[in-house]
């Protein structure tokens, strides 16, 4: 009797033991996390235009061995897997440094929490290196409103095509898979669109959301959980034009999908001020939605100017701003609904501050296109989904 129990109870250990063992380690999954910073070094730079690829490769060794050694020495190294550099580009007075770092967690604690930890860890340790030159406040881990692709600008208008992972948090918000607007990515979970878009079709779950600068085939495409439309919100006066969207599974964020930054509500944007729209709307009024994204660059228009008789006069209210040119051609269009309007600031950070609502046909002199403004909203924004 007691070899049996001696028996019974060895087997029940050896089974908690072997399911703590599963769900600590088969419950664990990898995530991959975008970081960068700059290494102070002119000289390097003028390297580059010498095309020396045995310094260059030098460098992605050294920049990976050290960020190795960083985690691997700390209370990270159960937690680090590699780290890889994938991007070295030229700077004023350095080199850019992009890297992907592999990781493997427990679910139990939200990314954008542990973006912020491994953000400031890596600040903090990089602050006394002495291997590399590294500027500390220039480091990001998977940062709001980042590209990693320089800037091209385009129109909409003349259908020119926008370079791949231009534009990460644009989206294609579609109804039984056919494209109806554009939606801006602000978190893995939540996206920003319109609110008219869910004029005629209310059911969350007939609705899907894509992801990439194509919309077939895509580059990622999610489920709708559900979506929020602003309560006040009336077609007839086109007033609280703004809607939340919730995907059912998380997004996973890469160079090509990544998270566009909000403003602050008190944050002010001048007119006449450059911004960019995108979207995968019609070339021309009456056109049809395009397959590819394409991009245009606008002016801010002053409420002074957009509301006199010619233009849109009272029509402009409160939480609307319009953007574009007076004289027309460069313009949003049908399908770029819900699509966003977007600037950056002097660190070359992106943030959405208008949504894509209406406008008299599309590029049409004394019609510029009239956006949400986003920073009127973003009180409400933060109230149904926490950002």
């Amino acid at each position: 009797m007691i070899a049996v129990l001696i028996v019974l109870s060895l087997t029940v250990v050896a089974v908690t033991i072997g399911l703590l063992v599963h769900f600590l380690v088969f419950h664990q999954k990898m995530e991959y996390y975008h970081g960068s910073f700059k290494i102070l070094d002119p000289q390097i730079n003028n390297n580059f235009g010498q095309s020396n690829t045995y310094q260059l490769k030098d460098l992605r060794e050294t920049t990976e061995n050290l960020v190795d050694e960083i985690f691997i020495d700390s209370a990270w190294k159960k937690n680090y897997i590699k780290n890889q550099v994938v991007r070295l580009t030229p700077e004023e007075d350095g080199v850019k440094a992009d890297v992907i770092m592999v990781f493997q967690f427990p679910s139990t604690e939200q990314r954008a929490v542990r973006e912020k930890k491994i953000q400031n860890f890596l600040n903090q340790k990089m602050r006394n290196l002495r291997a590399l030159p590294i500027n500390a406040s220039s480091v990001q881990v998977n940062g709001c409103g980042k590209r990693i692709v320089p800037l091209h600008v385009n129109r909409i208008a003349s259908g020119v095509i926008a370079p791949k992972a231009a534009w990460p948090w644009q989206a294609s918000l579609q109804h039984d898979n056919i494209h109806q607007c554009g939606a801006t990515l602000i978190s893995n979970t939540w996206l920003v669109t319109a609110a008219h878009c869910f004029q005629r079709y209310k059911n969350p779950h007939q609705w899907t959301v894509s992801f990439g600068t194509k919309i077939n085939p895509p580059l990622m495409k999610r489920n709708v959980k559900r979506f929020i439309v602003h309560e006040n919100y009336h077609s007839a006066s086109r007033e609280y034009d703004i809607a939340v969207v919730q995907v059912s599974y998380r997004v996973t964020f890469s160079d090509d999908i990544r998270r566009i930054c909000l403003p602050e509500a008190s944050a002010s944007f001048q007119p006449n001020s450059t911004v960019y729209i995108t979207g995968f709307g019609a070339l021309y009024y009456g056109g049809e939605s395009q397959n590819e994204l394409r991009e245009a660059r606008v002016k801010i228009i002053s409420d002074d100017v957009c509301k006199q008789p010619q233009v849109y006069g009272n029509d402009i209210k409160s939480g609307m701003f319009c953007a574009g040119y007076m004289e027309g051609i460069y313009d949003a269009c049908r399908g770029d609904s819900g699509g966003p309007l977007v600037t950056r600031d002097l660190k070359d950070t992106w943030y959405l501050i208008g949504i894509v609502s209406w406008g008299d046909n599309c590029g049409q002199r004394d019609k510029p296109g009239v956006y949400t403004q986003v920073t009127y909203y973003r009180n409400w924004i933060a109230s149904k989904t926490g950002l």
